[in-house]
């Protein structure tokens, strides 16, 4: 067992290899003792900060005057949504920015676009902002024109603990768990700093590779001509690290849907057409599409990515709505093309729930509003209740363990601000007193939690905040009790 210095936090591997951490004696004192006017800054002093923002040291200023009312809640913004700035942006200056994704230190094409993706708002505010933005997508374009089957990357080619997987793996490469959703973040996130900042430079030779090869790895994982050249495989206990049949997944039918052999959680999936991810996918290649169009002028290329999201499009529609005899037409979570339909969701986004926040679906959609009822219910596996809260998990932490991530989805895609005003009571009660968003908690127990350092949620509890106040929910948040 090792003492994480300054943080009161004693941490060891978990059964399933997460990161597992428990609050010491002192700590919980501490906690137990402290009022709203002993909140201290969990943020690094000024010196340690990675990346500093003008734009965003404003923009926390204005939130925590705006929060004056409820000082506790203040704190947790100060403290998360610079979390990815202060501790995990690797930024050369010019065109190149490497993200950790927290506690482990390589870049998930996922992570990344997510962590940053709250700051887009603020980029004509601050042009250093804004060059660091720039040179997060940059980096994500070389890595997926490295390999667009790779989900996490090294900063170096210096290789690392999964280099003995059973797959094509480089030194590059951190993992390659091929997710569709790792090819999606990156559009997603260029196509938002492009409607920000009208800044197209971007989109060059590195961009147009990208597209090839994003369009080639999707139309090989529609399965249309065979299973494709992509193999996983991992010498593991756990069986969610590792793939069946000799590393080929799963049969599915080829229907129009992609496969992705793991899910946003890195779990692999059950029947690979992952439902959520598809989703994205469609929304992703139409976002390229109009990119590709108005930027690049390469209409072939824009082509090509409308017919691939028409046909997922269609083939979700036909494949993966189940009539759920209580909830009506719902969305599956995978589905595999011959009938079969797995019920359940996933913390990670995207997720079911997730797809309304993404801007896959409408929020009105009436069956996504009968899935998002589904998957808060005791009829979704890994939804979990107890003493410390509600929510959804999975396979990731395992039976009991909620992640913070469902629950500020809950509140993105709510407009009841009871239901909002729940969600960020919630939140305030489950941070075990230390000011951060972790991975999951217990629901029975929030001090028995996974990652003390996780940037995404962190900088995700940023941002429902600031859309929050901007929505005209600043009474709720103000009212939200602990």
């Amino acid at each position: 067992m090792k003492l994480l210095a300054g943080a009161g936090l004693m941490l060891g591997l978990s059964a399933n290899g997460a990161m597992a951490y428990t609050m010491t004696a002192e700590k919980s004192a501490i906690v137990a003792a402290a009022d709203n006017t002993k909140l201290v800054t969990q943020r690094p002093p000024v010196a340690e900060r990675l990346f500093v923002s003008d734009a965003v040291e404003k923009k926390i200023k204005e939130v925590r005057k705006l929060l004056k009312g409820n000082p506790y809640l203040a704190w947790m913004f100060e403290n998360c949504f610079p979390n990815t700035l202060d501790t995990t942006v690797h930024f050369d200056g010019k065109d190149d920015t490497f993200v950790y994704t927290g506690d482990i230190h390589a870049m998930w094409l996922r992570d990344s676009a997510a962590q940053v993706w709250p700051y887009v708002q603020l980029a004509n505010k601050d042009p250093k902002l804004k060059a660091m933005l720039r040179g997060t997508i940059l980096r994500q374009l070389k890595c997926i024109n490295i390999d667009p089957y790779a989900n996490a990357f090294n900063m170096r080619p210096t290789g690392g603990e999964w280099q003995s997987d059973l797959t094509d793996m480089k030194p590059e490469l951190h993992e390659r768990k091929y997710e569709i959703d790792s090819l999606c973040y990156p559009l997603r996130l260029a196509y938002h700093y492009w409607q920000v900042t009208g800044d197209d430079s971007v989109f060059g030779p590195e961009w147009i590779e990208a597209m090839k090869n994003i369009l080639k790895t999707f139309h090989e994982q529609q399965r249309k001509n065979g299973v494709g050249p992509y193999k996983f495989q991992r010498k593991t206990e756990r069986q969610l690290d590792t793939v069946s049949n000799d590393g080929l997944g799963n049969p599915v039918k080829p229907v129009g849907l992609i496969a992705s052999f793991f899910r946003p959680s890195d779990d692999a999936t059950t029947f690979l057409f992952l439902v959520p991810s598809n989703f994205m996918a469609v929304s992703s290649l139409r976002k390229a599409a109009e990119i590709l169009t108005k930027v690049n002028k390469n209409t072939v290329l824009a082509s090509q990515c409308t017919a691939l999201a028409n046909d997922v499009a269609a083939a979700l529609q036909k494949y993966a709505v189940h009539n759920h005899p209580k909830y009506g037409k719902i969305y599956a979570f995978e589905v595999d093309g011959f009938g079969n339909q797995l019920l359940m969701d996933d913390a990670n986004v995207p997720s079911l729930l997730g797809m309304a926040y993404l801007g896959d679906v409408d929020v009105n959609d009436p069956i996504y509003q009968n899935t998002r009822r589904f998957v808060w219910s005791e009829d979704n596996p890994y939804f979990f209740k107890g003493a410390a809260g509600e929510g959804v998990g999975g396979p990731h932490t395992g039976y009991d363990m909620i992640w913070p991530m469902t629950i500020m989805m809950k509140a993105f895609t709510s407009n009841n601000d009871a239901e909002i005003k729940e969600c960020i009571e919630q939140l305030m009660r489950t941070d075990a007193g230390l000011g951060f968003m972790h991975e999951s908690f217990h629901k029975n127990d929030a001090t028995k939690f996974t990652r003390s350092w996780f940037a995404w949620q962190n900088t995700l509890f940023g941002e429902l905040i600031i859309k929050l106040i901007d929505d005209g929910k600043l009474n709720v948040l103000l009212s939200a009790k602990r």
